[in-house]
């Protein structure tokens, strides 16, 4: 590479939607031995600061500054921009700007670029055909930095808009990029047997991933698979006893990994959580304000009455002299002088200002500071972002801060038999949960960024697992049993997850299996059946979110089923349940279930978990249905 120069910057796009090939984690696909972000950052290895712009990926090396755009998912220029902002006030004199879909891209193509920079606003790679690489490229900072101002919003911009017109393009092997499920197979294939390097990561690469990739059909993602993965090592425990409903959330809580924490706003973090406490930059009130409509006095009365008025966000009134009023809106800041607000409801006036005999005397003054000042601890680690919190944060100057989450969920269906829309063949059924299932999440604090659908094939798990390193949670709905189609729990294990409950101790929901892979992505597969599916989703949704962010759990609600003998069996059981009314208040709960389907939900306040031999009375809990 050229040395006579100071080693440029690096922005690598590592985000995007990869709508040509179903929504998956271009970035992560596996090519030639190691993922295509790894090629990226092999092909920079020698060169300055490197930015990575996409979801957080835990396994970069601490060097690699990670960011993201404002809003995902809103083009290349806005990621752009926002690793141009991650670079701080160090400016380089040129920034080097890749994608991360290149399979072929080595330092030397980043060094022939470089080459030809000189006398240029950028310079950038074309493939055999003459077409530019936008996204293989260098750009004298000065020139990328005033395009980016001039074109003013950068959402859904694409690079061409960015383009300057002193520009160089120069013709070199290697720099094709894959979009398609037929670029993939092609460069997997050319790069068969290839070396592997993979610099920037700490942890072992993901198995190379099936090529079978479909585009979205009418039910959504259709993902098969057609290579059976490496084996890896597995670390599913020997003990697959099923835990009860408590324990599962207690591990939940306690020993899933931790999202990373990066500065946000914070009115766009609701159901994040603090990674830091927040403190107040000012102070709350600001100045000494009226708490009432009235009159700013001072001394005792009677008063003059000036004609000036003191409104709120108006401009302060003049300072009052002994034996002087003036009128005063609520919020207003008081003038210099006040000794006190006389409400409008003890005041007479008749020519001079009386305070009304026998009435209260009050400040009705709210001193700067009595509230909150600079310093005070609004908020401690570990809290939710809520709406309270974004708006006591907001009243004293704090609008960004240190947050883990939202947590990010992709949402997985299974099965050949499932259609979500058009007309229905033979054996198929509606998709009848998928839809709902993201308002269900939504308010646990839980974002749902895509939904899928995955085929009954035998390895179509190991390709969902290999590229969910843009989510933080993958909820699967169906092939958790033993059954011939169930196909989640050989992929965990393929994928030497690390699982953390293996069943439960629940009726329904039994079947379900919450573990851990590499990404740290957290997996949470669930029962097929459509109301074993809801409620413990419902269930386990708190606690994973409390392990994930780092927020507490929500206390549970509790009272008592006035019914549970006839519910309660040997194991512990999850079903409807209305509230009772007064006088008594509690809960009664449903005696049979019809499982597969939600109708039994239509008219119910919530579910309740019936412990196992429980009689009438007993206090369970009751977890409320989102409506």
């Amino acid at each position: 590479m050229p040395n006579s120069a100071p080693a440029p910057d690096v922005i690598v796009l590592a985000g995007g939607r990869a709508s040509r090939m179903g929504g998956v984690d271009k970035p992560g696909l596996v090519v030639g031995g190691r993922s295509m972000l790894d090629t990226a950052l092999a092909a920079v290895a020698g060169l300055g600061r490197t930015v990575v712009v996409g979801p957080p990926r835990p396994d970069l090396a601490a060097s690699i500054v990670q960011t993201r755009e404002p809003e995902p998912g809103s083009g290349p220029v806005a990621a752009v921009a926002a690793g141009l902002a991650a670079l701080g006030d160090e400016l380089p004199t040129h920034v080097v700007i890749l994608a991360a879909d290149l399979p072929f891209l080595t330092d030397a193509v980043i060094g022939e670029v470089l080459r030809h920079r000189a006398d240029f606003d950028a310079v950038f790679a074309a493939d055999a055909a003459g077409r530019p690489q936008y996204l293989i490229g260098v750009w004298r900072y000065e020139a990328l930095a005033g395009r980016l101002r001039e074109l003013g919003s950068v959402v859904n911009q694409p690079m061409k808009a960015l383009v300057p017109r002193h520009t160089n393009i120069v013709a070199l092997a290697g720099v094709d990029d894959c979009d398609t499920p037929g670029d993939l197979d092609a460069a997997r294939a050319a790069l068969a047997g290839a070396p592997v390097r993979t610099p920037g990561h700490h942890g072992p690469l993901a198995a190379e991933s099936p090529r079978n990739v479909s585009t979205p059909g009418a039910s959504g993602i259709s993902i098969s698979g057609a290579e059976t993965p490496r084996p890896a090592e597995t670390r599913t425990p020997a003990d697959s006893t099923p835990l009860p409903l408590d324990r599962a959330r207690e591990i939940l809580c306690q020993s899933l990994s931790r999202l990373p924490e990066h500065q946000c706003a914070l009115s766009t973090a609701r159901g994040a959580a603090l990674a830091a406490p927040i403190t107040g930059l000012g102070a709350l009130p600001r100045f000494d304000v009226s708490a009432m409509d009235g009159y700013a006095v001072r001394g005792d009365g009677p008063w003059e009455l000036r004609a000036d008025i003191g409104f709120a966000g108006g401009q302060r009134p003049n300072g009052l002299l002994p034996g002087e009023a003036v009128r005063i809106a609520t919020g207003a800041q008081v003038p210099d002088g006040t000794t006190r607000v006389l409400r409008d409801e003890f005041a007479r006036y008749d020519g001079r200002l009386h305070r009304i005999p026998e009435t209260p005397e009050r400040s009705d003054i709210r001193r700067r500071g009595e509230d909150r000042t600079p310093g005070d601890v609004i908020a401690p680690a570990g809290t939710a972002v809520t709406l309270a919190l974004i708006s006591a944060a907001a009243a004293v100057e704090v609008t960004t801060a240190a947050v883990r989450g939202p947590v990010r969920a992709r949402i997985v269906m299974t099965g050949d038999e499932i259609r979500s829309t058009g007309p229905l063949q033979a054996g198929q059924t509606r998709d009848s949960i998928g839809p709902v299932l993201p308002g269900l999440l939504e308010p646990h604090g839980v974002r749902t960024v895509d939904q899928v659908h995955l085929r009954d094939t035998a390895h179509g798990f190991d390709q969902v697992l290999a590229t969910a390193t843009d989510c933080d949670l993958l909820v699967v709905v169906g092939a958790t049993g033993g059954g011939a189609a169930d196909q989640l729990r050989g992929a965990l294990d393929r994928a030497g997850s690390r699982i953390l409950v293996p069943r439960l101790s629940l009726r329904p929901g039994g079947s379900t299996v919450v573990a851990e892979i590499d990404s740290t992505t957290t997996v949470l597969g669930l029962p097929g059946n459509p109301f074993a599916a809801v409620a413990t989703l419902l269930a386990l949704t708190p606690a994973l979110v409390a392990g994930r962010t780092g927020a507490p759990p929500p206390p549970q609600l509790i009272g008592p089923l006035h019914n549970a003998a006839e519910i309660a069996g040997p194991v512990a059981r999850i079903v409807p349940a209305r509230y009772a009314g007064p006088p008594a208040g509690g809960w009664i709960g449903d005696t049979s279930i019809r499982t597969a389907h939600l109708g039994g939900l239509i008219d119910r306040d919530g579910l309740v978990v019936v412990p196992a031999d429980a009689r009438d009375g007993e206090s369970v809990e009751f977890i409320p249905m989102p409506h």
